[in-house]
Parts: C-alpha cells; structure tokens; sequence
C-alpha cells in the first residue's frame, strides 16, 4: 500500500507499506527497510525505485510486514538531505511501525548508507530488535574529503528541493563526518545482526564489512563472490535476508 508519512513539520515521505495477505489477530513482526544515497544516472528520481517490491516480498515470503520509504530528497519524498534529516526520517519511520497495533517488534533492513544509518540510529533506540546491512560503510570520510565538491555532487543527484547548497555547509559536514558505523555496531551487540557485503563492490571495500563485523562481536558476515554494488539485485543477497529474517525470534 503506497502512503506518506508526514512528520512535525509537515515534511511528507513517500512510502510503502506491504502486509501479508493473512496476519491473523496477533501481532506480529515488522521490517523498516531503507535504501542507499542516490547514484547516477537517474540520481534521486530512481531511489528505492524497486523496494517496494523487496517489501511485498517480504509480506509474501516470510509473512512478516515491511515498511519501505524514500528519504528526505529523493523519490516523491520532499525536503533537502542532510543526516541528522536521514536520521529523522528513519527515525519517523520506526514510530510509525511500532505505532500500528498489529505490530509486536522491529527489524532494520538497509543498503549501503542506509545501511550505515540504520545501524546508527538502532544502537541508540533499545526498540530495535535486528538489523541487516548491505553493502554498509564503516564511515563516510570520503565525503568530507572534499565538501564543497560533494555538495555540489548532491545538487546533481537532485537531493536537494532548489538549486542551493545548504545554508551552513560546516554544520552539515560534521553530521557526515559523525556517522560511525564501527561505533554504532559495538553497540548495537549483542542484537542480531546480518552483514552482506560483494567482493566486487566498488564503492565500499569488504574490509569495512569485517570492521563492522568484529566490532559487534556477534555478527553474522556473508561475503558473496563476484557480487557488486547493488546487493538488493543479487539473488543470493535476497535470500540470505529473507532466510535471515524467517530465523529470528519473534
């Protein structure tokens, strides 16, 4: 089911929202899925253009709800990225899930920044039962490396609502430079978490996978050869999510 979801501001995300067919009277377990920062060509326009599929797959498969949404600036989601505005967003998303009556726990399933986000905010908020990264880096330094050339890169990814950068760009790079996965996944022990990473990523190394992986201690990493980027494609990376997901204790 297509929706919004609307914070304080009244800043509306677009959203999918996938049930099982029959869910029965007890409430059951929910996944928030979020996807990765926009790449070219297609930028912003085609973020998370194909999860809504992954979320019925998950409402059909493992017959768990799934609540998947585009992030502040991309897909029909308003509003500029930033992270603290991510992190919000991930944030809202969470409430909305554990806010549904039918619903008994949460998951977090991301890809790539999402991935890194969703293990930030997880470490923090006690509600969260497991997560699963894919393809998640340990940082983002390589985008502070050069600020005001990465800003420029997001006018071009479409992830802002005007043709301005951001009206303070050191305030907005320290929020980058703050996400710390490694961190984040020590803390997030000794909840369950899934790490995928494709040895041909060539975005983020499959050493950071191994960071976030002894960091937490008790992770389970699946590297998947000749895999790339795009794990959510990858037929191999889906199953082991949804066979994940099915083992969990609810």
């Amino acid at each position: 089911m297509d929706q919004h979801l609307q914070h304080a501001d009244g800043t509306t995300l677009a959203s999918h929202w996938a049930r099982p067919v029959s869910s029965g009277t007890t409430p059951g377990p929910a996944v928030v899925v979020c996807h990765d920062f926009p790449t070219p060509p297609r930028g912003s326009v085609a973020s998370g253009l194909t999860f809504p599929e992954l979320a019925d797959r998950i409402a059909t498969q493992v017959g768990w709800q799934a609540l998947t949404f585009n992030f502040r600036g991309t897909g029909g989601s308003e509003g500029d990225f930033s992270i603290g505005a991510w992190n919000a967003d991930l944030r809202l998303a969470i409430n909305t899930v554990l806010d549904a009556p039918d619903v008994s726990g949460v998951w977090l399933l991301g890809t790539g920044v999402g991935g890194s986000l969703a293990l930030g905010v997880g470490a923090r908020d006690v509600r969260v039962r497991g997560i699963a990264a894919l393809g998640a880096p340990a940082n983002l330094n390589d985008w502070n490396r050069d600020t005001s050339r990465f800003a420029r890169h997001c006018l071009r990814m479409g992830v802002f609502s005007s043709d301005q950068l951001p009206p303070d760009t050191g305030a907005w790079a320290r929020e980058i430079g703050a996400v710390d996965a490694v961190a984040s996944a020590r803390r997030f022990s000794p909840r369950p978490l899934l790490l995928l990473h494709g040895t041909d990523d060539d975005v983020v190394p499959v050493s950071d996978a191994d960071l976030l992986a002894r960091a937490h201690g008790h992770a389970e990493l699946r590297i998947i050869g000749n895999a790339g980027r795009r794990l959510r494609h990858d037929p191999r990376a889906v199953a082991s999510v949804l066979g994940w997901l099915d083992r969990q204790e609810i």
